[in-house]
């Protein structure tokens, strides 16, 4: 295995420009890598045929010897389970959807695909996102590059596996209440929520969504800049994605103002944060502002993740609860009982989410008059084991409900841009996170203190690398540990013969929530 699979996007795209490496080489080393890591990492849950990609690789290179070349040229891409990617399976991590063959692209992938991407496979999800851990009956457990024993977070969790993992530079992401910036601070990528519509989603999702929002999960904040200048834009598909920015992400990052101000939340007022992750985090934060004008917070924002997690539940329940009578059985257990919670939603309880909805937006409204930018630790602890659970508690201290996402359900509720960034390793030796939000509709700003953060920190060269044994404490994933047993593979797949195939869906819920 070569550096080339490490290095940030834009540096894959300048070795194939300048032909220090062809896109035939790329594609070869990239499959060679996810067959590699398919019993370690499983961050791909499905490869495209293998030929196919290599004639699709060729043609690149004759179109970058040409001159002809478009901005992604011979990139291999990896798209998340839960978006549609044509001639491939949108399985959603999930068995009754194990057949689900999508015949087009996503808006997100089509742009991407225009741009001279090749889509090399789907990466691994939670069954229909749903959950902060990367495993599913149907295609198995994903783990963290920097400990094997530990999950890379979720719902984006097989995406940053392979990011972090040097598998690929560039994959699609998601999040509807932290499942892009969980998993990069998890794995010690970036990743940025941007404005909810700033990216369209896809033709067929619910336009009533609105927390969901897909964007980059990259190696660097430039790679990040460069993908939303390519995917970010009005689509007349989607009501609510926004115009077309006006500038290039990519071209303003290096022009942060000096003198923001720059308020910081240890806790938001309720979140349960390791001692050790707060302190990295802190940190950071004071670390950034020192050419700015720095406050801590106190207090926050109503805690909102029980209310997410019953609307997740019940927009998810409405998209799946007529497969019950053929399917039930073949659903994970933990995702299907999240689900038929949305069975206790109510008139009252939906107008006391909206009320709470309205006080967040009171409070993201006030901190933003006094702060022009906002930061916190992004997830509260260490990545958890890779099979779960989450912690009920952390040193002792209960969590709050849904408390791997403290930080990062306001945004999603509030519509807001927010980024991780690597902040530093906590004593286990695990990527800490420092979250930056902003205002709305300023992805730009968020982008450009990212990208200020990492000139100072630079993280783009350390990843965790097999042949370096960073993780010597971590125990080596057996070999023989399959994916999914492949008793249970062919039991559920004889079950299916003897049933009607299910209707192809495309559920909210899997692109919603974390997803």
């Amino acid at each position: 295995m070569s550096d080339l699979l490490f290095r940030p996007l834009t540096q894959q795209i300048d070795a194939l420009v300048r032909r220090s490496v062809s896109a035939v080489e790329l594609m070869r080393e990239t499959l060679a890598r996810i067959d590699a890591t398919r019993d370690t990492l499983n961050s791909f849950s499905a490869v495209a045929e293998r030929d196919a990609l290599l004639a699709e690789a060729r043609a690149a290179d004759q179109r970058i010897a040409s001159g002809d070349a478009r901005p992604l040229e011979g990139i291999p891409l990896g798209v998340k389970d839960l978006f549609d990617a044509r001639g491939l399976v949108t399985s959603m991590g999930s068995i009754p959807f194990q057949e689900n063959l999508a015949s087009e692209d996503s808006v997100q992938v089509a742009r991407l695909r225009a741009a001279g991407a090749i889509v090399v496979g789907k990466t691994n999800v939670p069954e229909f996102g749903h959950t902060a851990i990367t495993k599913n009956l149907l295609h198995g457990v994903s783990r963290n590059p920097w400990d094997l024993e530990r999950t890379p977070g979720g719902s984006s969790g097989g995406s940053a596996a392979a990011i972090a993992g040097g598998v690929v530079s560039l994959v699609t992401a998601s999040d509807g209440g932290g499942s892009i910036r969980l998993p990069a601070s998890f794995t010690g990528c970036f990743g940025l929520k941007p404005s909810w519509g700033r990216i369209p989603n896809e033709r067929d999702h619910w336009v009533m969504d609105d927390t969901a929002v897909q964007g980059p999960l990259t190696r660097t904040v430039e790679d990040a800049a460069l993908f939303l200048d390519l995917t970010a834009g009005v689509h007349p598909s989607d009501p609510n994605s926004l115009p077309d920015p006006g500038i290039s992400y990519r071209a303003v990052l290096g022009e942060l103002p000096r003198g923001l101000r720059v308020g910081y939340s240890p806790d938001l007022g309720y979140a349960v944060v390791q001692s050790d992750v707060a302190e990295v985090a802190y940190d950071a934060a004071r670390f950034f502002a020192q050419d700015h004008r720095f406050e801590e917070i106190e207090g926050g924002p109503p805690q909102l993740g029980r209310k997410w997690g019953m609307l997740g539940a019940f927009e998810g329940l409405g998209e799946i609860e007529r497969l019950l009578p053929e399917h039930e059985k073949e659903f994970g257990r933990g995702f299907l009982e999240g689900m038929l919670a949305g069975r206790r939603m109510t008139p009252a309880f939906w107008a006391e989410i909206r009320r709470e909805r309205e006080k967040l937006n009171r409070w993201c409204a006030e901190m933003f008059a006094r702060y022009d930018l906002l930061l916190t630790p992004t997830v509260p602890f260490d990545p958890p084991p890779a099979r779960g659970p989450l912690p009920a508690e952390t040193e002792g201290r209960k969590q709050p409900a849904v408390g791997v996402a403290s930080f990062t359900i306001p945004w999603n509720l509030a519509w807001h841009p927010a980024a991780t960034v690597r902040a530093g390793f906590s004593q286990a030796r695990l990527p800490v996170g420092l979250q930056i939000a902003a205002p709305r509709h300023r992805d730009e700003l968020v982008l450009q203190a990212a990208h200020a953060f990492e000139r100072a920190r630079p993280w783009a060269d350390d990843w965790p690398r097999p042949q370096e044994g960073r993780r010597k404490s971590a125990p080596q994933v057996s070999r023989s540990e399959p994916k999914a047993s492949e008793d249970h593979r062919t039991a559920q797949r004889g079950e299916a013969e003897r049933r009607p195939e299910p209707e192809r869906e495309r559920s909210a819920s899997a692109k919603a929530r974390q997803g």
